[in-house]
């Protein structure tokens, strides 16, 4: 039976949001095979993750417990990986497009003489050879390049998060566990970490469930401070397209688009935007997208569910009063 992989990312006993994104795809795309969805979690004292796991989706999961896994370090964590899939021989294997996953990804990658597509934005498989149909931006985002890897397994891809929806969680589901021991060494690891100092995020777009985003036609980086305090009274952080970015008016931490960051908000506000296809395919499964644009024929009212007319800075300063009066009363 082929098993499509799943590398769930965790720390400190938190599981990364991605890792459940990737098992509800992991588990469509098994089921195209006629297979199972296997999680793979490796650490150190995170068999209480397991629970979790199987409640997201997974049929099975490979567990790989050892003191040299308790924090990342790309040396042990790719020979445990590389290890388990030279072991039982994965269909496919995927990883969350984070810092970590794509770290971690080339690596395993290279142990298994295999391919790895990254950054990928669609997943499918092909009914007539079963490859899997990995699509990601290439030359800038100006084209969509579908990536097959017939000749070699597993086939690899990292995803970025917030591509895939959430699968619905099923607390009390079961599945087979399969734990594995592996030979590693602190003296292998290459890295000690002698500290620990995060770094403090400022900007949490992919997360977010509300998101005021501004486009070229905000006319400079002042529009951006306006739309900073209308994020600010609605608990939401700041989106830009990557025309605002690339004119230095925003830095690229809050670029939405197919080489930014993709989300799904409760509520995405678009204010002179035009909506090209880059910009429209990192946010096009929000819940409700509201468009402020002064072109009626900009395309980005043509996926908003409510696109209004006009000039953003009238309508932003209506919509900051108006909360400001609610939030007095």
């Amino acid at each position: 039976m082929k098993e499509v992989w799943v590398f769930i990312e965790q720390e400190d006993g938190r599981i990364h949001p991605v890792s459940f994104e990737l098992l509800g795809v992991g588990k469509r795309l098994a089921d195209d095979l006629s297979g199972i969805c296997v999680g793979i979690l490796l650490g150190h004292q995170v068999s209480s993750l397991v629970d979790e796991v199987f409640s997201f989706g997974a049929d099975k999961v490979y567990l790989i417990e050892h003191e040299v896994l308790s924090y990342y370090r790309h040396i042990p964590y790719a020979k445990a990986l590389s290890f388990l899939a030279k072991k039982y021989g994965p269909e496919i294997l995927l990883l969350g497009a984070t810092p970590l996953g794509r770290d971690l990804a080339g690596g395993v990658a290279t142990l298994l003489e295999t391919g790895l597509t990254a950054d990928v934005t669609e997943l499918e498989i092909d009914k007539e050879t079963g490859n899997l149909l990995m699509t990601r931006p290439a030359y800038g985002g100006n084209i969509m390049a579908t990536i097959i890897c017939p000749n070699h397994r597993p086939q690899m891809a990292t995803v970025r998060p917030r591509i895939f929806p959430m699968p619905e969680r099923k607390p009390g589901r079961r599945g087979e566990l399969i734990v594995e021991r592996v030979d590693l060494y602190e003296e292998e690891a290459g890295v000690r970490r002698i500290g620990f100092l995060p770094k403090e995020k400022t900007v949490n777009l992919e997360y977010a469930e509300v998101i005021v985003a501004g486009g070229k036609g905000l006319g400079g980086k002042e529009g951006f401070e306006k739309l900073r305090e209308l994020a600010r009274l609605l608990g939401g952080e700041i989106g830009a397209s990557r025309l605002a970015v690339e004119a230095g008016w925003i830095s690229y931490d809050h670029q939405v688009g197919q080489t930014g960051k993709t989300v799904r908000p409760k509520v995405y506000l678009a204010f002179g935007i035009s909506g090209a296809i880059q910009h429209r395919a990192g946010m096009q499964n929000s819940d409700l997208i509201i468009a402020i644009n002064s072109d009626p024929k900009a395309p980005i009212f043509n996926i908003a569910d409510l696109g209004i007319i006009g000039d953003w800075k009238i309508l932003c300063d209506a919509l900051i009063e108006a909360i400001k009066r609610h939030k007095g009363n």
